[in-house]
């Protein structure tokens, strides 16, 4: 209990003795701030109960969700199958939890694609300016100009269907608001006395840009991630449905949806269930990115 308390009061500082000690005192005031929004919360333990349910999937489901049952087709949810079986036998339970992997998968990817891409280009368009800024926000209007579903289409259409090439095409889509934001705030900073202080020692461009200005540009587009990743999971489903994204038998949840949705009427589990958790998990990150831009908005005093 004693090491708790001087954990705390170490934390809680007023004056940090270290950049270390500064990092990890500005991350304990985040929490402390988030864990105060009861609906940030609710959005967090939704997030966290998808990444556990992905990670035990081999100890919390009775298979891979993938081998048909054809004596137990359509059966309704019960005491073996609590969210009933598909037109296959296979549980759906099962197949739910083995669909939140991909869905992990698919959000993982899209993220390490689009805010390096986003972030570089918003940069360097906001601090330089002139017709660099010029080239780089028109070519960023060119995808901003589509819906992000039909222009992620037409490129899963170019590439050909599958899993991957629909994480390629949605993050080809996706990446040019984060390159507005970047560019936003990097307009922001680049007349900074700090900024300025930085090029009278010398600093090159390329320094001032990585090391000052991106590290400040980032916690708005962590935001701005958060918040799309139910778009994000919602395209994803969307081209599943459509037959573009993951392939049968792979049980990605809107390839559930659309093998299932002629059963709609006697069998709506089957199409439902899978609705049910795209729904909740694209509110939980809603939710969870909601907080989140209220304890990483630079201008919030946090």
């Amino acid at each position: 209990m004693a090491a708790t308390g001087t954990l705390r009061a170490w934390l809680l500082a007023e004056a940090p003795g270290s950049s270390s000690q500064a990092r990890l005192q500005r991350m304990y005031l985040g929490w402390l701030s988030l864990s105060r929004n009861p609906i940030a919360m609710i959005g967090l333990v939704i997030v966290a109960g998808l990444v556990v349910a992905a990670a035990i999937a081999p100890w919390i489901t009775g298979s891979d969700g993938l081998q048909p049952d054809l004596p137990n087709r359509l059966r309704a949810p019960g005491g073996k199958h609590w969210f009933g079986t598909d037109e296959l036998g296979r549980d759906i339970y099962d197949r739910i939890i083995w669909g939140s992997r991909i869905t992990l998968y698919i959000v993982g990817l899209v993220s390490v694609i689009v805010v390096p891409i986003g972030l570089v280009i918003g940069i360097i368009s906001g601090y330089i300016g002139g017709i660099v800024d010029s080239f780089l926000m028109r070519f960023t209007d060119i995808f901003l100009a589509f819906p992000r579903l039909i222009l992620a289409m037409a490129f899963v259409a170019a590439l050909g269907p599958g899993l991957e090439n629909a994480v390629l095409a949605i993050a080809l889509t996706t990446w040019s608001p984060y390159a507005r934001i970047a560019r936003a705030e990097a307009l922001t900073l680049r007349n900074s006395e700090f900024i300025l202080a930085a090029q009278v020692q010398g600093v090159s461009t390329a320094g001032i840009l990585f090391r000052h200005v991106a590290p400040l540009c980032t916690s708005s587009v962590i935001v701005r991630l958060t918040l799309d990743m139910a778009g994000i999971i919602l395209t994803a489903a969307g081209l599943g449905f459509l037959g573009l994204g993951a392939q049968p038998p792979t049980p990605e949840w809107g390839a559930m949806i659309s093998l299932g949705r002629q059963y709609l009427i006697d069998q709506w589990w089957v199409p439902t269930v899978p609705g049910l958790a795209i729904l909740v998990v694209s509110l939980g990150f809603n939710l969870l990115g909601d907080g989140l831009r209220d304890v990483l908005d630079p201008k919030s005093g946090n």
